[in-house]
């Protein structure tokens, strides 16, 4: 994926091996999943799921896990291989809207405000990507781990509403740029 600049930068959470993204979920989606490592039987293979690296972004997008079937906060451990291929297959859906790629693509790339832990939008985009339902196996198997971090959303969420903004801000997930190559 070409054409990334400071304005459209991912920032995420990764290690040589994986990259750290989030999804929200309900209660029966997120227990099996955390239970088998995996999505089961409750997530729906037959649609396009959206993955963010972007912690505050979908806290934004979850209103802190406080959303129906939002609730559950899923920190999914990604072998970076398969995120690697994503970024090389996604499609812009801000650049393709005229040439009529987007509703063939089996990557889906979404730009959007990041945000602040008091969600106010930054001058700085955040990445998600859509996975088609064409390599939403592929995506299941090339995950290494899921981890529920619903506890640590609702403290923070706790301290927002409080104004222990300092507190709050010493809970979030540590990023740094991502490379593209």
């Amino acid at each position: 994926m070409s054409n990334i600049n400071n304005y459209k930068t991912i920032r995420a959470t990764f290690n040589k091996d994986t990259i750290i993204v989030y999804q929200a979920y309900n209660d029966k989606i997120a227990d099996e999943a955390i239970e088998l490592q995996k999505f089961g039987s409750e997530f729906s293979f037959n649609r396009m799921t959206w993955i963010k690296p972007s912690f505050l972004w979908l806290m934004e997008r979850s209103n802190w896990a406080n959303k129906v079937n939002q609730n559950r906060i899923l920190e999914i451990h990604l072998k970076r291989d398969f995120w690697n291929t994503c970024l090389r297959l996604a499609i812009d859906t801000d650049s393709s809207k005229s040439n009529g790629n987007v509703k063939d693509a089996q990557i889906l790339v979404q730009w959007d405000p990041e945000r602040t832990l008091r969600g106010a939008k930054l001058n700085i985009r955040s990445i998600q990507i859509g996975i088609s339902r064409d390599m939403i196996n592929e995506y299941n198997e090339n995950i290494e781990k899921i981890i529920d971090v619903t506890e640590k959303v609702k403290k923070m969420y706790s301290l927002n509403q409080n104004g222990k903004f300092d507190k709050s801000k010493q809970l979030l997930p540590k990023i740094k740029e991502y490379k593209v190559v």
